[in-house]
């Protein structure tokens, strides 16, 4: 089989690089891919153009696409492939829209009687600034449209709510608002296959998204993750009846097949797990620290699921446990420095190295983005996986990087007790 992988960050590279090990691929391509992929694959230039990639996949005879980011999905690159027969493991732009807009996936848990977040949803500035005076705070104030994971503000003073409503809303090309109830608990993402029908609920993993250690600084797009998260069977049971399953069955009495990955964000509350976000692929970087711990063939997995065929798989895991530390580049999640001689050494055994933002300059490994590299340690529990992980940064040469010390530590903390 020929092979597609689009997008160009840590997740893609871990896609790639679980997708290698399929005694069923032949040869593997990457859109537009990084330079940590350039081993596995053939680099593909992209403009984002989902249209024309979809004309060059039919041109080239690709037999599966797999995608990573949530962009292409929400303009529809599933339509487009489908259109001309192509097999593509994602979601369609209708059923992409449970990211592609919250105010849509909000009304969705609503009709379905999904476990959330009160909200409210605006349009008008003053509407909503009149709203947060009502409400007050702690408050959750969230973009509706996509915004690379850095359009959500928790904020603790009226102010803070405040200014984030109005970043939102006072753009010149206008906006949408949601605005939530805080939530307060523990946070845990489960990920999970459908093909529309069967759902296949993943390991679950823990995203840490705050900048800085003790989950201080700005929101990113994740800062590191750990896999398994100590989620008790109960728990994840919930999650597959009460949330998982009726937004799969939700989507399709409106007429909306989902066929991909589903990403439930969830705060474990004590009432039980409540969403705080559906997105329609797999997490990054929760991705890099769950398909490490796959057995299962993935390349055979997303042909069952793109092909409406589920039914009946099972899903086989490695033991033990992955930590992902996510080494970003100076400035990020602002405006992060690019162009960053960048040294990787060869990793030792019990460790991967994912590229997320990096490209050739001149024969040299450079950064080319926000979140640069991801340092994977696997291992027999999660503390070894995370020894291994941190043991091997130092190593790295990247002038200047920002990276958390403390990825795990609640998990650790949750397994000690």
């Amino acid at each position: 089989m020929k092979v597609l992988v689009v997008g160009s960050g840590g997740r893609e590279h871990a896609l790639l690089w679980k997708a290698a090990q399929s005694p069923r691929v032949k040869r593997l391509y990457a859109s537009p891919g990084n330079a940590g992929m350039e081993a596995l694959a053939e680099l593909v230039p992209w403009n984002g153009d989902v249209e024309a990639l979809a004309d060059w996949a039919l041109a080239e005879g690709i037999d599966l696409t797999l995608v990573g980011p949530e962009a292409p999905l929400v303009e529809g690159i599933a339509d487009a492939f489908q259109a001309r027969g192509l097999l593509l493991f994602g979601p369609t732009q209708k059923a992409a829209m449970i990211e592609g807009s919250k105010a849509f996936a909000k009304g969705l848990m609503e009709r379905y009687g999904i476990p959330t977040a009160r909200y409210r949803v605006f349009r008008e500035p003053l509407e909503a600034l009149a709203y947060l005076e009502e409400v007050g705070v702690p408050v959750v104030v969230k973009d509706s449209g996509l915004a690379a994971g850095k359009g959500v503000t928790v904020a603790f003073d009226l102010h803070q709510a405040k200014q984030a409503v109005a970043n939102i809303l006072n753009r010149a090309e206008g906006g949408e608002v949601v605005i939530e109830e805080y939530l307060e608990g523990e946070e845990a993402t489960v990920l999970a296959l459908t093909d529309g029908e069967t759902i296949l609920p993943l390991l679950p993993s823990q995203d840490h998204k705050r900048l800085l250690d003790g989950d201080q600084g700005p929101m990113t797009g994740g800062m590191g993750a750990i896999a398994p998260y100590p989620m008790d069977r109960a728990t994840l049971r919930r999650v597959e009846e009460e949330i998982l399953g009726p937004l799969v069955r939700g989507l399709r009495a409106e007429g909306v097949v989902y066929r991909g990955v589903v990403y439930a964000g969830l705060m474990l509350t004590r009432e039980g797990p409540k969403v705080l976000e559906f997105n329609a692929r797999f997490g990054d970087p929760e991705a890099q620290a769950v398909l490490p711990l796959l057995e299962s063939d993935l390349v055979e997995l997303a042909l069952r699921v793109a092909e409406g065929r589920l039914a009946g798989t099972e899903l086989s895991w490695k033991e033990g446990a992955s930590a992902c530390v996510v080494l970003a580049a100076p400035g990020y999640p602002g405006s992060p420095r690019k162009g960053i001689p960048l040294h990787v050494p060869e990793p030792p055994e019990g460790v991967l190295v994912f590229h997320a933002g990096t490209r050739r300059e001149g024969g040299r490994l450079v950064s080319a983005g926000g979140r640069v590299l991801n340092v994977v340690g696997l291992g027999r529990d999660l503390r070894e996986a995370l020894e291994r992980a941190y043991a091997y940064i130092p190593q790295v040469g990247f002038p200047g990087a920002v990276y958390r010390r403390d990825i795990g530590r609640r998990a650790l903390a949750r397994l000690s007790t």
